[in-house]
């Protein structure tokens, strides 16, 4: 299952970037434009982390991280700010934040501070980092797949599909399943874009000479199995 994110930021055009950056990583990304809302969020729906601008209307970012903490909620917090003076930092470090990055960055700075973040207090353990289904090896930090030592290129749906494949290895999966936890659809859209995608998938897969791994279940869904 994906990492489910909150990112509380008011500058649409810096959320967007952010999340489409995100979402296309594999994340679940809820939003919030202002300080309440996002304590709102934070507080009635359980994240992984959160993604929490510096200055916010309605209600500073420090202010909704201290609300936070005070009512015993440790959920891993990165402050984005365009104040990044030492002091700044220190302030932001020092309220209870698990990180601070200072405005602009790059994309792939924030992953790679966010993947660290994750790693680190996920329950105070490494999380699962590696996926398997008999050959088939998925390693979740370098994004990278192979089959046989056969290194195997994904896109990022499809790299998602396949992650939610694995984890529900040797379960039938329908197509409600994996439009609520691939897609993040809640209704049918009334096309074809699961087959397209397994479609896609199996042939990079399941190779000629290849044991099938991924499987139809008719009338049901797919599997994901060495099994058959």
């Amino acid at each position: 299952m994906s990492h489910k994110l909150l990112l509380v930021e008011d500058d649409a055009t810096t959320a967007d970037y952010i999340a489409k950056g995100l979402e296309e990583e594999g994340f679940t990304v809820d939003r919030a434009d202002n300080g309440r809302d996002g304590l709102f969020l934070a507080t009635e729906a359980a994240h992984d982390a959160i993604i929490l601008d510096r200055m916010l209307p309605g209600m500073d970012g420090l202010a909704v991280l201290a609300a936070l903490r005070a009512a015993g909620i440790e959920t891993p917090v990165m402050i984005l700010s365009a104040l990044a003076t030492a002091d700044e930092r220190v302030k932001g470090l020092t309220s209870g934040s698990d990180d601070y990055l200072a405005k602009p960055f790059a994309f792939a700075e924030l992953l790679a501070r966010l993947r660290i973040m994750l790693r680190r207090r996920t329950n105070g353990q490494l999380p699962e980092t590696r996926l398997a289904c008999g050959n088939l090896e998925m390693d979740l930090l370098s994004r990278k797949v192979q089959r046989g030592g056969r290194s195997i290129d994904l896109q990022p749906r499809e790299f998602r599909l396949l992650d939610y494949l694995l984890r529900h290895r040797d379960e039938v999966v329908t197509r409600t399943m994996l439009l609520e936890g691939v897609w993040d659809y809640h209704f049918d859209p009334g096309t074809n874009v699961i087959d397209v995608h397994i479609s896609r998938l199996r042939r990079k897969i399941d190779e000629e000479g290849d044991t099938p791994l991924i499987h139809t279940v008719r009338g049901a869904g797919y599997r994901l199995s060495e099994k058959g």
